[in-house]
C-alpha cells in the first residue's frame, strides 16, 4: 500500500517540481543578435519601449485608425466550421448607423448599454463609407474584404480589444495546424507532432515545433514571422487574461498562461525560440513602415475624417511616428531577400506571396469572431508590410505633381491593419517587460 500511495503521488510532485524550476528562470529574458539580422534585442526593447510605443499607442486612439471594416460573416473556404464559439467575449460588437451619426453600442452583463460616438459629422461617414478599393491583386499578399459587401461593418477596435476570450480546444489546433502544416515551408522529411492532445491546451503551440536548417533566407524568414505572428497573440492573450468574472469583470496579466506558452521546459525549448522570432516580425515591419514614409508625405494624402484641423494634427503625428522609425540604427536589410537568380527569386517570392494569401483565407475558419477580427487584421497588416518591403522601385517613383499615376498605391484597410498590426507587436514587446518583473517578483 505505502509504495503504490508513493507511485501515485510520483507524477504530481513531478510536476510541482517542474513548475517550481520554472519559477526560478528567467525564460523571457531574451537577449542577444537575432539570427539572419545584424540587430539585437536590448536596442529594440530600448527602442520601442522608451521611443517609439507612446507615441504609437496615441496615433492609434485616432478616428482614422480605430475603425476597421471587415466582413465576419464569410464562410470557411476549406472545411466546414461545425460551430461558433458561443462564448460570451468571443462577441464582435460592431458599429451601427443611427440617423446622421454613427453609434456604437456595447451590452454589458447586467444588460445594461455603453455608447460611444464614433463620428461626429454626417460628412465623415459619407467619406469613410465612399472609399473604393484599390485593386492591386498582383501585388497583395493577403485576401481583401470586399468593402461594399453587405456583410462588412465597422468594427471600433478600441471597444473590442483582442483578450483572452476562451477559444481553445480542436478548432483552435486545427486553424494552427493549418497554417504551419499547409503553408509554411518546410523540408519535406521533417515529421512533426500532429497528434491533437485533449490533455493539452490546444492553442495551438503543440504544432509549431520544426526544423529549418538547410532552409534558405527567405523560407526561414516566412515560417518566423508566422511564429511571431502566433507569439505575439499568445502575449496578448496573457496579458489581459480574465481573472475575475463576476458582477465586474476583472482583466489582467496571467502569468501561469504567459508561463506554459513560453516556458523552455514547459514547451520542448520553443517558447524562447517564438519570442526571438516576435523580435524579428517586429524588424520586418518596422522597416516597412520607415520604408513608406515617401507615400504618406505627399500633400495629396490626407487621413480623412470630416475634420480639417485634427485630421491635419493626427497627419503630423502620423510623420512623426514614421520619421522615428526611420531613426531606428540597426534596420532588418530586406535587399538580403530573393538577392539570387532572377527567375528563382521571381517564383520564390511568388511561392510566398500564395503561402501568405493562403493564410489570409485560414482566418474566416476561426469560430471565435473577436479572435477572427484581429487574426484578419494582424495577416493583412503583415501581409501589406511585405507589400512594401517588394514595391521598393514603385515607392522610390512616387510622382512628385499630382497630374501623374501613383506607382505605389494603399488602401485605407491596408493603412489601418498596417499600423494596428504593428501596434500589437510593439504592445507584445511592452508586455514582456511587464511579464519580466512579474516573474521576478514571484521568485
Amino acid at each position: 500500500m505505502k509504495s503504490g500511495f508513493v507511485r501515485v503521488l510520483h507524477l504530481p510532485l513531478l510536476l510541482l517540481l517542474v513548475v517550481r524550476s520554472a519559477d526560478s528562470r528567467c525564460f523571457c529574458q531574451v537577449t542577444g543578435n537575432l539570427d539572419d539580422c545584424t540587430c539585437d534585442v536590448e536596442t529594440i526593447d530600448s527602442f520601442n519601449n522608451q521611443q517609439l510605443f507612446p507615441k504609437l499607442q496615441k496615433l492609434l486612439q485616432s478616428d482614422y485608425f480605430r475603425f476597421y471594416k471587415v466582413n465576419l460573416d464569410k464562410p470557411c473556404p476549406f472545411w466546414v466550421v461545425q460551430s461558433h464559439c458561443g462564448l460570451r467575449d468571443c462577441a464582435v460588437k460592431p458599429c451601427s448607423p443611427v440617423s446622421p451619426l454613427l453609434v456604437t453600442y456595447t451590452k454589458l452583463k447586467t444588460g445594461r448599454e455603453n455608447s460611444a460616438l464614433l463620428f461626429t459629422s454626417k460628412e465623415t461617414k459619407e467619406a469613410l463609407l465612399g472609399w473604393n478599393k484599390y485593386d492591386d491583386d498582383a501585388e497583395r499578399f493577403c485576401v481583401a474584404d470586399d468593402e461594399e459587401s453587405p456583410d462588412a461593418q465597422y468594427v471600433d477596435l478600441l471597444l473590442n480589444p483582442e483578450r483572452y476570450t476562451g477559444y481553445k480546444g480542436p478548432e483552435a489546433w486545427h486553424i494552427w495546424n493549418s497554417i504551419y502544416e499547409e503553408n509554411c515551408f518546410k523540408p519535406y522529411t521533417v515529421q512533426r507532432p500532429l497528434t491533437n492532445n485533449p490533455y493539452q491546451s490546444s492553442t495551438g503551440d503543440e504544432v509549431e515545433i520544426i526544423c529549418l536548417s538547410g532552409q534558405c533566407v527567405e523560407k526561414r524568414a516566412f515560417y518566423r514571422l508566422i511564429s511571431g505572428l502566433h507569439a505575439s497573440i499568445n502575449i496578448h492573450l496573457s496579458a489581459r487574461y480574465l481573472l475575475e468574472d463576476s458582477w465586474h469583470q476583472k482583466w489582467g496579466h496571467n502569468v501561469a498562461e504567459f508561463r506554459q506558452r513560453f516556458d523552455e521546459e514547459l514547451t520542448a525549448g520553443e517558447g524562447p525560440k517564438r519570442l526571438r522570432n516576435l523580435y524579428f516580425l517586429y524588424l520586418i515591419e518596422l522597416r516597412a513602415l520607415a520604408k513608406v514614409l515617401p507615400f504618406f508625405e505627399q500633400k495629396s494624402f490626407q487621413l480623412y475624417t470630416g475634420r480639417p484641423e485634427k485630421d491635419r494634427e493626427q497627419k503630423e503625428l502620423l510623420l512623426q511616428v514614421l520619421q522615428l522609425t526611420r531613426s531606428f540604427p540597426l534596420h532588418f536589410d530586406e535587399t538580403l531577400l530573393f538577392a539570387g537568380d532572377e527567375k528563382e527569386a521571381a517564383k520564390l517570392k511568388e511561392d510566398i506571396r500564395l503561402s501568405f494569401l493562403n493564410i489570409s483565407r485560414i482566418m474566416d475558419c476561426v469560430g471565435c469572431f473577436k479572435c477572427r477580427l484581429w487574426g484578419k487584421l494582424q495577416t493583412q497588416g503583415l501581409g501589406t508590410a511585405l507589400k512594401i518591403l517588394f514595391s521598393a522601385h514603385q515607392i522610390e517613383a512616387l510622382p512628385t505633381s499630382g497630374n501623374q499615376r501613383p506607382s505605389f498605391k494603399l488602401s485605407r484597410q491596408e493603412i489601418v491593419s498596417l499600423f494596428n498590426a504593428f501596434g500589437r507587436i510593439s504592445t507584445s514587446i511592452s508586455e514582456l517587460k511587464n511579464f519580466r518583473r512579474l516573474l521576478a517578483e514571484e521568485r
